[in-house]
């Protein structure tokens, strides 16, 4: 069978590709691809004519206590003139410096927040999803396109991409992530003050073996998330 080689069936193959490039680019890759800039896919949907690319990202699914808390922010065309990482990688110093620059230099910011009742009646995919989704109504404009921190979308009606590991990816996820651990932070520092025995403000809620012990001594609080393993074991009938 002859192969069909003609102008139009080139031009088809590459601008195939050239829409799955985001996707392919991000996918679990079969032989290493050149690094790309953080602002990549935020530059490639602006291109297709996104004016206002918001990302998202969360904090605290995995704690025994406490929220699960969402970010979307928008930021400026040329970012904020510093160099954004994934929260997890830089100092609590660090993530504090950035958040308030994001915070001053950003175009919206939104945050959501599911509390740890709402995580037991729903369950932490379905509540972390509920964050998001409301951290992008609370932007003070709305998008018109969202990039999203992990592989599954939200359910509502923007334009979207999920992003595999996209807070080490995107600028915007990126600087979402530090919004929302540096608000988490806060929000399990001030829970500390009143229940200092379990030391929030040292794990944040975290199943650390510090905090293990400290439930097995003196039992849970009303933060504690009552459907978690380690927590629904030392619930007491009333």
């Amino acid at each position: 069978m002859k192969r069909n080689t003609t102008p139009k069936a080139q031009k088809a193959v590459v601008s195939v590709f050239f829409c799955l490039l985001p996707t392919f680019r991000n996918s679990f890759m079969l032989f290493p691809l050149p690094s790309q800039p953080m602002d990549y896919f935020e530059r490639f949907y602006s291109g297709r004519g996104f004016q206002r690319i918001a990302g998202v990202d969360e904090v605290g699914r995995g704690p025994l206590a406490g929220p699960v808390l969402a970010a979307a922010v928008i930021l400026p065309e040329g970012g904020i003139g510093q160099k954004l990482f994934d929260s997890k990688k830089i100092t609590p110093k660090k993530r504090e410096d950035l958040s308030q620059t994001i915070l001053s230099e950003a175009i919206g910011v939104g945050i959501g927040i599911v509390g740890q009742e709402e995580i037991d009646l729903l369950n932490i995919f379905d509540a972390t999803l509920k964050a998001m989704a409301l951290a992008v109504k609370n932007l003070p404009i709305p998008p018109d396109f969202i990039l999203i921190d992990g592989p599954h979308g939200l359910r509502i009606p923007i334009a979207q991409k999920p992003i595999r590991k996209g807070d080490q990816l995107s600028n915007s996820i990126a600087a979402a992530s530090i919004v929302a651990k540096v608000t988490r932070d806060r929000m399990m520092l001030d829970w500390h003050h009143k229940y200092p025995q379990y030391n929030f403000a040292k794990h944040k809620g975290y199943g650390t073996k510090e905090h293990r012990r400290a439930i097995e001594k003196f039992g849970i609080c009303e933060l504690h998330r009552k459907t978690f393993r380690g927590v629904k074991e030392y619930m007491t009938e009333k």
